[in-house]
């Protein structure tokens, strides 16, 4: 099975050991504690989860300027985005210095329990200067409509260093119990079903007939076992599918459209940065730690609006060291229904025009189930469509 990114073996910070965990559960009622961001608490559960392997907790100041700026970690070498845990300086008590341990309280779950216990190395208060430098490297803007800009910004006052030990996956676990899945255990799944080649696709949406066939595509290029469609379960922008949604479609898609034993339905725990090509690179890494060998990049992956070209994320791949990732990328052009092929192609493979494909944006998508118009069935699977329409029937009673 392929490797973990940086190391022989995964590194998840969970804390499995059931009497371990309590003492630690318990020593932390009595420690100074913080209320992290979303963003930071979706990072500790991936670190807990082992698909951040091989870091060990949240970055310094001069590590995450090291990332944002060359994409460069001391002592790993390549790493694509700051991990960092930022919070508001109102909360930093004279308890909280550099030697001391710290509760970190989870923002997305009634009461703010302790997510995780931070062995505290660093306490640095972030300048304009070094803000500004992170958002500008890692999202390519400044522009505050950007969601990920204005999250980071939100948040970017005191950063608070130092590994961490995860006590629980916050919402995740049980808010979808049957899809939330660690890179361990995924890597369990592969090695249980004999598989060797594993092609991985990310997905925050319900996947439509194009996500369908690029899949299918990827599969027989790469000469893939299985297919692997992981989900993400964290935060997203108003107006998107909610998870149970988004997951109760893929489910029917797959049910019903691939043959059985050939798909891996999972899911994680993170909040959508938006961070187009950078967050491409950093899907790949965590991909490869759950065991995935290649990964679709598609058009504008992980971007918002237009603030990055269609294929960035295909692109910035060609910019890191060649040995920097095991994982093989799949590079996806944009995917239609041709009317003229009567089925769904890739455009560079493609000699028709523009005017013989169903181009439908999922924003447009949207607004038709809204309005409750039926979805083309060259653009999403009847049976799909019904789902997506049953859950904006529920919008439109309220």
């Amino acid at each position: 099975m392929i490797k973990p990114y940086g190391t022989e073996n995964l590194i998840p910070l969970y804390v499995a050991d059931e009497s371990r965990r309590h003492a630690l559960e318990e020593e932390a009622q009595g420690l100074p504690s913080v209320l992290i961001t979303s963003s930071a608490a979706g990072s500790a559960v991936m670190l807990g989860a082992g698909y951040f392997t091989p870091l060990r907790g949240f970055m310094s100041v001069a590590e995450a300027l090291g990332v944002a700026e060359r994409m460069e970690l001391p002592g790993l070498g390549f790493w694509p985005v700051p991990i960092v845990n930022v919070v508001d300086g109102g909360q930093i008590t004279p308890e909280i210095v550099s030697g001391s341990r710290i509760a970190l309280r989870d923002p997305n779950v009634k009461g703010h329990p302790v997510l995780a216990v931070q062995d505290v190395t660093g306490v640095e208060w972030l300048t304009e200067g070094q803000i500004t430098t992170i958002v500008e490297q890692v999202f390519r803007t400044t522009d505050l409509d950007h969601p990920g800009v204005a999250a980071f910004r939100a948040a970017a006052d005191v950063a608070v260093s130092g590994p961490i030990q995860v006590l629980n996956y916050s919402y995740f676990s049980e808010d979808s119990p049957d899809t939330f899945r660690t890179a361990p255990e995924i890597r369990a799944m592969i090695e249980e079903r004999g598989w060797r080649k594993v092609v991985a696709f990310q997905t925050r949406n319900p996947m439509h007939r194009a996500h369908e066939e690029l899949c299918r595509m990827a599969q027989k290029e790469v000469g893939a076992d299985g297919i692997l469609i992981h989900m993400l379960l964290g935060k997203l922008q108003p107006g998107d599918f909610p998870a149970d949604v988004r997951d109760a479609a893929i489910r029917k898609m797959v049910e019903l459209y691939f043959p059985a034993g050939t798909v891996l339905i999972t899911g994680y725990g993170f909040d959508m940065m938006y961070a187009g090509p950078r967050e491409a690179l950093l899907h790949a890494i965590f991909r490869q730690n759950a065991g995935a060998t290649h990964f679709i990049i598609g058009r504008d992956h992980a971007g918002c609006g237009d603030y990055y070209g269609s294929f960035d994320a295909h692109t910035i791949f060609d910019e890191i060291p060649p040995d920097a990732l095991q994982i093989q990328i799949f590079r996806g052009d944009h995917t239609v229904w041709c009317f003229r092929c009567e089925k769904v192609v890739m455009m560079r493979d493609c000699s028709h025009n523009r005017e013989d494909y169903l181009l439908l944006s999922g924003t447009k998508a949207r607004e038709m189930l809204y309005k409750g118009d039926p979805l083309p069935p060259e653009f999403a699977r009847p049976e799909v469509a019904e789902i997506l329409f049953a859950y904006y029937q529920t919008l439109n009673s309220r």
